[in-house]
Formats: C-alpha cells, structure tokens, sequence
C-alpha cells in the first residue's frame, strides 16, 4: 500500500474476504499563476487562489510556467500531488549548435528550454525553437 499524503509504502497481506475503504481523490483544473518567497500560487474558476510549497509539488512544474493549466490532486482537501499538461509546447533558451553536415541517426545533445528544464533533443534543434515535450516522460517529441 502507498500513502499518497506522505509517499511511504507498507507492505501488508490482505485477507480475500476483507473490505478496505475506497479513498476519495479530488481532482481540480487550476491555473499556474506565480511563484513568490518558495510559495507557488495556482487559482481555480471561481478565483480562488492556494498557495503550494516547493515539496507539496516535487518537480512538478518542470515544464510548467505561467498561466498553463493543471491538474491538483487532493485527499480530504490536503494536496498530495500536481500533474502538469500532457504535452507542452516550450521554446529551447539553450543548446550547443549542431554540427554541420552530422546527419547521423539518433545523434541528440541536451537542451534548457524557457522553464529551465533540460531534454535531451535531436541535433537539429537550436536556441529559439519550439519544441513538444511528453511530461510524463520528459522526452522531446517534435518541433512545433
């Protein structure tokens, strides 16, 4: 069993006849605002805004910044996790130029884009580019 609060893990045998009690998990589109003093601001429809901390989120934000929507989870109104679009679009604020004439297949360098996360991109990509990246595994997907 997981604890989704505090993240540990129990391991424990559970007889077939015994009943456990399903755990009722919220989920809220919230909007990313700002982040001041260590405190994240997130706003939801109805202009209500919370503040999260940088351990409530984890590295959550990599590939978020502001104004993009996401997903806030939460058991009996404690938030125990965000989960960021999908997909996002971000330009590549930096990355060494690819060599000319290298068409070589599956040759890739890293790359920071806008929100200071770095992805490993093909060598084709440069400073300035928009590129897709997949969230869930941090991969570079295509340029936009």
């Amino acid at each position: 069993m997981k604890n989704v609060i505090t993240g540990g893990v129990v391991e424990r045998s559970f007889n077939p006849t015994e009943k456990v009690a399903k755990a009722h998990i919220e989920r809220k589109e919230m909007e990313y605002l700002y982040e001041d003093g260590g405190l994240y601001y997130f706003m939801d429809q109805d202009y209500e805004q919370i503040p999260l901390s940088a351990d409530q989120l984890g590295d959550a934000l990599k590939f978020v910044k502001e104004n993009m929507t996401v997903t806030i989870l939460s058991h009996k109104g404690n938030v125990f996790a965000v989960e960021p679009p999908t997909f996002v679009e971000l330009v590549v604020t930096a990355t060494e130029p690819g060599v000319k004439g290298n068409t070589a297949t599956n040759v890739t360098k890293p790359a920071t884009v806008e929100t200071g996360a770095i992805v490993t991109v093909p060598a084709f990509i440069n400073e300035g580019d928009m590129i897709k990246i997949d969230t869930r595994t941090s991969e570079y997907l295509s340029r936009v």
